[in-house]
């Protein structure tokens, strides 16, 4: 509760500063691209009318998928590049190369192989993740301390327990803090990815009112795009208190 409470007070902190820096802008560069941040709140009834939970909710759904099936497949290749210099030989290479490419540049292609619904979506998402989780499990199981093995294995503990009772709990914190990171630039390209094909989104909600030249609606999207965005960051902060509690 604490820990909650801590980031409750960051946020409203960046919260007021932000807005306190926009409303500086509004007055000094008086242009319609950025109106007043009192006439947004003003006009908030209207993003309840226009189903923004219903683009919530489909939002939601896409990085959900793209962070299960990151952890599907990215959970099992960094305990085995950990565990197997051979394959650690022969997967880093392509790892190493993928990993800084810009996923976005990859959303046409994503589109012509998987469509332009949400197959294409949660692809990219799932490159977005991905490869933070394959790195992040590579490097935590590099260093295990390996004492801990021998203690398990001479207390007669089988391979599936010893990756059990020891590697998933050791690689537990670092997986976390890189699903952390990895799920506030999923969100942050929603806007990119929810733009084309699809009538729902937080992302496509945010383009829509651009599109429009709705520049109240626009900001309106942005705030609620930010506030998910802290919610699941610090969702996850709260989940690794819980989880790992030797930390």
């Amino acid at each position: 509760m604490k820990k909650l409470l801590q980031q409750l007070y960051l946020f409203i902190q960046g919260f007021l500063l932000i807005h306190l820096f926009w409303y500086f802008c509004y007055l000094f560069l008086k242009t319609t691209v950025i109106p007043s941040p009192i006439l947004v709140y003003q006009n908030f009834s209207k993003v309840v009318e226009s189903q923004i939970f219903l683009h919530i909710l489909y939002s939601l759904k896409r990085i959900a998928v793209g962070v299960f099936l990151s952890l599907l497949v990215g959970i099992p290749l960094g305990i085995l590049m950990g565990y197997s210099k051979k394959a650690n030989k022969i997967l880093y290479p392509l790892v190493y190369f993928s990993y800084p490419i810009p996923k976005t540049a990859l959303l046409p292609i994503a589109m012509l192989l998987w469509g332009m619904r949400d197959g294409s979506k949660i692809v990219i998402i799932f490159l977005i993740i991905v490869f933070q989780v394959i790195i992040a499990v590579r490097d935590s199981v590099k260093n295990i301390d390996s004492s801990l093995y021998l203690v398990t294995i001479s207390a007669g503990a089988s391979k599936i327990e010893i990756v059990r009772h020891v590697t998933l709990p050791a690689i537990l914190p670092e997986l976390l803090t890189s699903l952390r990171v990895s799920i506030g630039t999923a969100v942050s390209v929603l806007f990119f990815v929810e733009g084309y094909g699809t009538r729902y989104g937080m992302g496509y909600y945010i383009v829509d009112a651009w599109s429009r030249i709705d520049y109240i609606g626009m900001y309106q999207g942005i705030i609620i795009i930010s506030i998910v965005g802290f919610i699941l960051f610090a969702s996850m902060d709260l989940l690794a208190e819980k989880l790992c509690v030797w930390k």
